[in-house]
């Protein structure tokens, strides 16, 4: 591969870590073609970017990124594909409901609210990562709960 065609690549993955709020290093090596091609239509419906990447050039995209995921860095060995997303727990749900009993696809790690997690046994904690937007929700909810109880009482 020439230097412009890798220096092309580097700059795409530049760019989605740009664009994606939340990065999910994972191994689908030992997926079928027909597996392989199931998990990306459910990523593409569920709004994730899926994209197999060498380890050198994702690195070398990461260290140009404006955040720091030098925590990755120690997982990027074998065979490394990227989960992109702007919903925080979406790839992880998507990843554990496509594998059922298996072990792949698996999460080498994850860059989820500025925090890394790494390992696969990670998995139910980013499942249960909450978005900004539904502890929002959740305070509202909370703020609004007395309030009410006070109308209620009165209107009785």
């Amino acid at each position: 591969m020439k230097r412009e065609e890798k220096n092309q690549i580097i700059d795409s993955i530049i760019a989605d870590l740009a664009e994606y709020k939340h990065v999910y290093v994972t191994d689908i090596s030992d997926l079928t073609v027909e597996t392989s091609n199931a998990l990306r239509r459910i990523c593409f419906n569920k709004d994730i970017k899926l994209k197999v990447v060498k380890n050198t050039m994702l690195k070398t995209a990461m260290d140009a990124s404006e955040a720091d995921y030098s925590e990755l860095y120690p997982i990027l060995k074998g065979n490394t594909s990227i989960m992109l997303s702007n919903s925080n727990n979406t790839p992880a749900k998507v990843i554990k409901e496509f594998r059922g009993k298996k072990a792949i696809p698996a999460i080498k790690g994850a860059y989820v609210e500025s925090n890394v997690y790494i390992g696969d046994n990670q998995i139910d904690a980013l499942i249960s990562i909450k978005s900004r937007e539904e502890l929002i929700g959740d305070i509202i909810g909370l703020l609004q709960s007395p309030a009410r109880n006070v109308i209620s009482a009165q209107s009785s």
